[in-house]
């Protein structure tokens, strides 16, 4: 059992069948999962780790617990722990049968919905660890508390029996072990890294909160006890505890970053009024470019922000605007900074906790609740304008960085409008390297943007004219991950692109007038072309990231390979492709046969049963001839595209940070890291 840390007194207050509040049945759920968990694919999968570890943070947030363990055990099982008050198995008035039944089994039912169990609750969907259960083919919880511990089970929702009593116990907690319902989810693969950043940010998020993740998908006797941290168990595991709340996450983003000032801000206020129980800020300024704010509402992310964010941004222009004319850090007849300029380079993360919340939409991506705004403009305003006074080294370097910012705004607009100005007197002429294809339809347009003359000619002959426009590039475009839009904009490259699709950049960008519906990024196999993919990739996630999450951009996947035996000619993607092909023809004991003894340069023969193959290894684009470039990689009946995602904005944000930033230890670091990922071709 648990050593004696988890013996702690529970905080006093009423949590039984009471506390309980009761909405709707749960019988919809498997009729349509999508419904409640979003998709039946991973990120659903995964949705159900979220829902059943958000009730144990929800405890810890009231205070009612300290430690929180995630075990992936074998069989596709998932295993959460906490040391919170443990659900209640006293009988409930209105479902006659036990509080853990009740809310096991029904849909909506919980301390969160109008109950006294949660002053603050989170939740993913709100719907509840039900919906855990009646997506799983066996569920069990354990729970300890009043001195007694006590147990269920659970079969695709439905109770083995009634909750019973195992024994005594001086713990107090609840375990959720549960296994997903294959005939549900498309494929049950949990990621281990993926459990991880989420389980580390919300540590963040909850300072005091002790976080184990244990994989122990690959133990074969797993061990006893209510934590498995602590026992003997050998497998891979981490760990997350900070007292230092947002300022500790903050630190951390920026870990691959050039601060601007010494001392991180940071301010946490609770009980700010009956609306919002608490706000919580933390910034720093770092040597760079791009704005990265981060915003919870009880400790859900919300990607596109929201009320909250809204009252930070006016605090923070306000506050650096009258610091800097106050101290005269700016000339009297310079003009004020936008919000824009207040933002350049800041790193930020904005928590607020409140009892009733409201979000724009089911996926809660948008905090809605009006009051938050406020709240967080005058809480954050505050004592912002403090921290600038007491600290006024930083105050300077601040709004030196934001000076800065405001010149290069003034400078990248007149670049700006320079460009489009330009595009408006030549009736918005297309770039002349682009040979732009036939339809007015962006929905059917499609526009590939390729490496060097060569691949361009051979592309511009084999399209289809009708819907394929054709982009070469000369060389390597300019890394934007550091460049400031003027002098992004002196880039003939990049400029080409911009007016090729049609959107503008910057504050002008507008999606709607997006020309093509599929960009499709097609450049070499080899070192060089995958440099030039990951600096379009950089230049589209920092300025034309819309695309990207509009689902509008490509990377083609040309085959490596072109295998000749007599007349029949097949290609291959991969080598494992290439292998299948010659299979079981492969005459034993024969070697394929590669350079000068080859008929030609990168060319391979070998000795088949039936006759001599040769196996041309593409190196580039420009190497097929306009017919094998259309069959291959432009033909939609047979080619390969891979939509370019971001399943985890952060995650990329630091990798675009690191791979293309100045940062070259770091980049140095990553390399040797991740090497033995790589697939050289040597």
């Amino acid at each position: 059992m648990a050593k004696k840390e988890s013996e702690k007194e529970v905080k006093k207050g009423t949590y039984d069948a009471s506390s309980i509040s009761v909405l709707e049945g749960l019988d919809p759920v498997r009729k349509r999962p999508g419904m409640y968990i979003g998709t039946t694919g991973l990120d659903g999968l995964h949705h159900l780790i979220w829902e059943v570890f958000d009730n144990s943070r929800d405890e810890a947030m009231g205070g009612y617990a300290d430690r929180v363990e995630v075990v992936l055990l074998p069989g596709d099982r998932i295993r959460v722990a906490d040391n919170g008050r443990g659900i209640p198995v006293d009988m409930h008035k209105q479902t006659k049968v036990s509080a853990l039944e009740t809310i096991m089994t029904t849909l909506h039912a919980g301390g969160k919905f109008g109950g006294e169990g949660y002053k603050v609750s989170g939740g993913l969907h709100g719907v509840g660890v039900s919906v855990v259960n009646a997506l799983s083919t066996n569920t069990k919880v354990e729970v300890h508390r009043d001195g007694g511990a006590f147990m269920q089970e659970y079969v695709i929702g439905k109770p083995k029996a009634k909750v019973k009593e195992t024994g005594k116990s001086k713990l107090h907690g609840t375990i959720v072990t549960f296994e997903p319902d294959a005939t549900i989810f498309k494929e049950i693969a949990f990621d281990y890294n993926k459990i991880v950043s989420h389980v580390r940010q919300q540590a963040y998020l909850v300072k005091g909160l002790r976080i184990t993740v244990i994989d122990a998908r690959n133990v074969k006797k797993i061990p006893d006890g209510y934590y498995l941290s602590d026992t003997d168990i050998e497998a891979p595991s981490q760990t997350f505890y900070f007292e230092g709340g947002l300022r500790s996450l903050v630190a951390f983003y920026n870990q691959y970053q050039t601060s601007v000032h010494k001392n991180i801000f940071y301010v946490e206020k609770n009980d700010y009024d009956a609306a919002v129980m608490s706000v919580e800020v933390a910034l720093q300024y770092v040597d760079d470019i791009s704005a990265r704010i981060t915003a919870f509402a009880n400790n859900i992310y919300n990607p596109e922000g929201g009320t909250h964010i809204t009252g930070f941004k006016t605090a923070l222009t306000r506050t650096l605007n009258n610091y800097a004319r106050k101290n005269k850090l700016v000339k009297e007849a310079e003009e004020n900074f936008t919000g824009d300029d207040a933002l350049e380079g800041l790193t930020a993360v904005v928590s607020i906790k409140m009892p009733e919340i409201q979000f724009e939409g089911q996926t809660k991506a948008k905090l809605g609740s009006v009051e938050a705004r406020s709240a967080v403009e005058s809480v954050f305003g505050e004592a912002f304008n403090m921290f600038l006074e007491e600290n006024p080294d930083d105050a300077k370097a601040m709004i030196n960085k934001v000076v800065l910012a405001l010149k290069a705004r003034k400078a990248a607009k007149a670049a700006k409008d320079s460009v489009l100005r330009k595009g408006a007197l030549e009736g918005m002429a297309l770039p002349g390297k682009l040979a732009d294809c036939q339809t007015k339809s962006a929905e059917e347009s499609e526009l590939f943007i390729v490496e060097g003359d060569s691949a361009g000619g051979s592309a511009k002959m084999g399209r289809d004219r009708r819907t394929q426009a054709i982009l070469p590039l000369r060389g390597k475009i300019l890394n934007v991950e550091r460049a400031r839009l003027d002098r992004m904009l002196g880039s003939e490259q990049v400029k080409n692109l911009v007016i090729a699709l049609g959107t503008a950049i910057g504050d002008v960008f507008d999606l709607s007038k997006l020309r093509y519906h599929k960009i499709i990024i097609a450049t070499d196999a080899d070192v060089d072309g995958a440099h030039i993919r990951t600096l379009l990739l950089t230049l589209f996630y920092r300025y034309f990231r819309p695309i990207i999450d509009g689902g509008f951009l490509y990377i083609a996947q040309p085959p490596l390979y072109k295998i000749q035996k007599g007349k029949e000619v097949t290609y291959a993607y991969t080598d494992q492709e290439k292998a299948k092909i010659l299979g079981s023809d492969l005459v034993a004991g024969a070697e394929i046969v590669e350079g000068e003894d080859a008929e030609e340069p990168e060319e391979e023969t070998a000795v088949t049963k039936s006759a001599k193959v040769r196996i041309q290894r593409y190196k580039g684009l420009g190497e097929m001839n306009p017919e094998e470039l259309w069959e291959t990689t432009m033909n939609p009946k047979n080619r390969i595209l891979k939509q370019v995602g971001i399943t985890d904005a952060q995650e990329a944000d630091k990798v675009f940070d690191i791979l293309m930033g100045t940062d070259v230890p770091s980049r140095k670091s990553f390399i040797q890291s991740n090497a033995h990922l790589a697939n050289l071709d040597i």
